[in-house]
């Protein structure tokens, strides 16, 4: 992961000097919007081993929370955002302590349930969320001085942020909390015997991934300058499980590969074909059969097997003679 932090800006950098116009800098926001995102259901997912289907409930209230408060309430950018975080983290602690009652497939049901009401809630309370017509008119605020209204300056404020977000997903999975949270995944009888608290580390859990999906959110609402409920739906919280599952759960970097790629994918099909969501489905019945891990841990996989052909067997013309003496 150390030398992903020296490519990761000089391939973000290469990506804004490459693009030829807008769309493509927006594209390529777009894509580092669900990247953070797809790191809330993979601290879950690929390190906790709990999948969630409500991710999008904590996207989309921190997205309503900014939108609301800036544009019905005249809050300022700053404090809307911290009241829209601490919004999340208050209702993600309700929501893990109600469905950490439960395991596997009565977890999924219950976060499944969970964001419904989220989305039921954004549907009918139209005094505060406008319904199906949302919110527009977000003004995008001016970090530090620094003007984002243009395609490419909000380009390198997601970029900032998504690099703090590697930063941090990086530095929560390898610290003792992190080594906890795998342990509990695999062996949660043996962590508890150990006297870890099993429900308190996954308890954490669930609100560092709410976090993570709240940033994304606030990203996203200023990015599109509207909300609508669309982004608490179902869809939303399979699309971010699909583009975990594509890139890889148990790799740092798959939810960045994977988004890269649903989006992409869905892009060119959706201009080609009327039912493109179908070949989205194919797309993904192949990575699952094919690289059942995901594509990053895929990779490296057939990177390894390929190594392993590459060096020759022991006794072999060309093999390195460390047994002989000279």
């Amino acid at each position: 992961m150390n030398r992903w932090f020296v490519l990761l800006p000089l391939i973000l950098l290469l990506v804004a000097m490459a693009s030829p116009g807008d769309f493509y800098i927006h594209f390529a926001t777009r894509i580092l919007i669900f990247a953070i995102f797809a790191f809330s259901l993979n601290l879950l997912l690929g390190y906790g081993g709990l999948m969630s289907l409500c991710q999008s409930a904590f996207f989309g209230i921190a997205g309503y929370a900014v939108a609301w408060l800036t544009v019905k309430h005249n809050f300022s950018h700053t404090a809307a955002i911290f009241v829209a975080l601490a919004l999340v983290v208050a209702v993600s602690a309700v929501f893990a302590a109600l469905s950490l009652r439960a395991r596997g497939i009565g977890f999924l049901m219950i976060t499944l349930a969970l964001g419904q009401i989220v989305w039921g809630l954004a549907m009918r309370w139209v005094d505060v969320t406008g319904g199906d017509n949302g919110i527009r008119g977000i003004k995008r605020p001016s970090p530090f001085g620094f003007d984002i209204s243009h395609a490419l300056s909000f380009y390198f404020f997601t970029s900032a942020i998504f690099l703090l977000a590697c930063l941090a997903m990086y530095l929560l999975t390898r610290s003792p909390f992190g080594a906890s949270l795998q342990g509990v995944r695999d062996q949660p009888r043996r962590m508890s015997s150990l006297g870890y608290d099993v429900w308190l580390i996954r308890f954490i859990a669930f609100i560092a991934a709410a976090l993570f999906a709240a940033i994304a959110g606030v990203i996203d609402v200023y990015f599109n300058k509207f909300i609508s409920p669309e982004v608490l739906s179902l869809v939303a919280s399979a699309e971010v499980l699909l583009m975990v599952i594509v890139g890889g759960s148990s790799a740092l970097l798959g939810p960045v590969v994977g988004a890269a790629v649903v989006l992409i994918f869905a892009q060119i099909a959706s201009n080609y074909l009327d039912r493109w969501t179908a070949a989205l489905g194919a797309l993904f019945l192949v990575i699952v059969l094919f690289m059942p891990e995901g594509i990053v841990p895929g990779a490296r996989r057939v990177a390894r097997y390929a190594k392993g052909l590459r060096m020759p067997a022991a006794g072999s013309p060309g093999a390195p003679d460390c047994g002989r003496p000279s």
